[in-house]
């Protein structure tokens, strides 16, 4: 959407595993443009090879990954096969077609745990789990890709913690099945969906126990990823930058913090920490700052508010399609 209204031209590719088309429309809508949209999956290369043909691609913003920590530790073969797998298949048709400017949306999860915070770029990578394991790997086939070809141009945006929606209310994160991200959980047991938000963990040697977690608003996040796009061709070879907020905010902060934006209570207990989480992570900004001139704007209560006006939104909606289907 962001895009849309920056002025670029959208060819987009999902496979829906975990998404609803329904977004498409809202986008279009918020932008008042049009966007071509192709029904696929990443992993089909000859999919990925007819759409470079077929349509005058500049540049390739990628971020059709698989993201769950705790999954990836129990389905580790889906994360290689999707992340690493789909990344090297769409690399393959666009060096096909002759593209050569990339935007990978990877994550801080490639710093593991960390020896200190905030996190700069520079930081020691030591992955913890399958999931950031996947994502260090394309960045060093990315590096390599630099290495071979010196026409590549890559920006690797490592994301912190996104959460929110858009303030208007009409798209955001609705994941399909119990939620493995934290806002979206506790907006469902804030809207009665869920009936109480598991922590996992309250021993970490944070001021309250749970994890600490630099939290970005989407939108923020939207428009670091056009800024890295509008740097990329004056940055021969490319550029890596964390994307964050630079504060840190723990699981409970988070819950209070959502409670004030809904007005509600949420329940939640405590349980055993998870495979592969660490106990606090976020990021040095200030080189995408200085790089970019991009910092995030949002507060914590902006992404609360805003992740509140959407999970209402589809409560109303959920609401009407009952009362519609028993009339």
């Amino acid at each position: 959407m962001s895009l849309l209204e920056a002025g670029y031209k959208v060819v987009a590719l999902d496979n829906f595993s975990n998404s609803d088309g329904k977004a498409l429309a809202q986008i279009q809508h918020i932008a008042q443009r049009s966007m071509q949209f192709i029904e696929g999956d990443i992993r089909d290369l000859a999919l990925l090879r007819r759409i470079f043909k077929q349509n005058s691609i500049d540049a390739v913003i990628h971020f059709a990954g698989l993201k769950a920590v705790g999954e990836s530790v129990l389905k580790p073969l889906n994360y290689f096969q999707n992340n690493v797998a789909g990344s090297i298949n769409l690399l393959e048709a666009m060096a096909e077609a002759g593209v050569h400017q990339i935007v990978f949306s990877s994550s801080a999860t490639v710093y593991g745990d960390p020896e200190s915070v905030p996190i700069p770029e520079s930081a020691r990578l030591r992955v913890t789990n399958p999931y950031g394991r996947s994502k260090l790997m394309v960045e060093q086939i990315l590096t390599d890709l630099q290495q071979s070809n010196t026409k590549w141009q890559t920006a690797v945006l490592r994301y912190f913690n996104p959460v929110g929606a858009h303030p208007s209310g009409l798209i955001g994160e609705n994941p399909k099945g119990i939620p493995n991200n934290l806002m979206p959980y506790v907006a469902q047991v804030a809207a009665g969906i869920l009936p109480q938000l598991t922590v996992f963990g309250d021993d970490y040697p944070t001021a309250d126990g749970t994890g600490v977690r630099d939290y970005i608003h989407v939108m923020d996040l939207a428009q670091g990823h056009i800024a890295a796009l509008q740097h990329l061709s004056e940055c021969p070879g490319g550029f890596t930058v964390n994307l964050g907020t630079g504060q840190g905010y723990s699981v409970l902060e988070v819950v209070k913090t959502f409670e004030v934006a809904s007005g509600l209570h949420v329940p939640y207990k405590i349980a055993s920490r998870r495979p592969g989480d660490i106990a606090t992570c976020f990021a040095d900004p200030e080189y995408a700052r200085r790089l970019l001139g991009w910092r995030a704007q949002k507060t914590l209560a902006e992404m609360c508010s805003d992740h509140w006006r959407w999970q209402s939104n589809c409560a109303s909606l959920a609401i009407g399609r009952v009362t519609k289907s028993t009339d």
